[in-house]
């Protein structure tokens, strides 16, 4: 069955999205600017920019929470995390073109980071959660998800490299099992537990 050009035009957003706040946390790093904060106020502008087109999940693991309560469907999903990873692909091929090479992110693996990673995608999702469930007026969105990543990173980052976005990771080209896995893990943890929550 052929997908209407609404579709394409949702993955068009995902993939530019993703595309834009890898290469934005490429160029702090490269830059050795602060990073949270920048990652922070893309997403911000993301949301804003295409939320009204694709919900503007630009990570592979907020797709797969808001998918676990049914807030996507599987074919959607799966089309979402495959532009998301081939944004974050291109936007590093694009900064490696116009830069030279990509900063070098050093990967610690272990449970430590695992945990961290995780954590910091919880926080991000609770931030989700609470737009997608409409507890939060649509004019702040932006705001609350990007000081949601904001918090979700400074908190990772005391164990790991804060990335908390397998696409992201994989466009750094610094990934590990934990950097991987762990971001679903707190994603799926943190919307079953808002939905929980919030449950009339």
């Amino acid at each position: 069955m052929a997908l209407s050009p609404l579709h394409w035009r949702r993955y068009t957003a995902e993939l530019l999205g993703t595309a834009t706040l890898t290469f934005a946390v490429l160029g702090s790093i490269q830059q050795q600017t602060a990073t949270p904060f920048v990652a922070g106020l893309v997403l911000l502008l993301m949301v804003y920019i295409f939320g009204p087109v694709s919900g503007a999940h630009v990570n592979p693991a907020v797709t797969v929470g808001l998918w676990s309560i049914q807030k996507i469907k599987t074919p959607e999903a799966l089309a979402y995390i495959a532009s998301q990873l081939v944004g974050a692909v291109a936007a590093q091929f694009l900064f490696v073109y116009l830069v030279g090479g990509l900063p070098q992110v050093p990967v610690t693996p272990g449970w430590g980071v695992a945990l961290a990673e995780a954590l910091g995608a919880f926080f991000l999702l609770l931030g989700i959660s609470a737009v997608v469930h409409g507890k939060v007026q649509s004019a702040a969105s932006g705001l609350v998800i990007g000081c949601s990543l904001l918090l979700g990173i400074l908190l990772a980052s005391l164990m790991s490299n804060g990335v908390l976005n397998p696409a992201v990771a994989l466009g750094l080209r610094s990934y590990s099992l934990p950097y991987l896995i762990a971001p679903f893990v707190g994603a799926v943890a943190a919307v079953y537990l808002y939905q929980w929550m919030t449950k009339e």
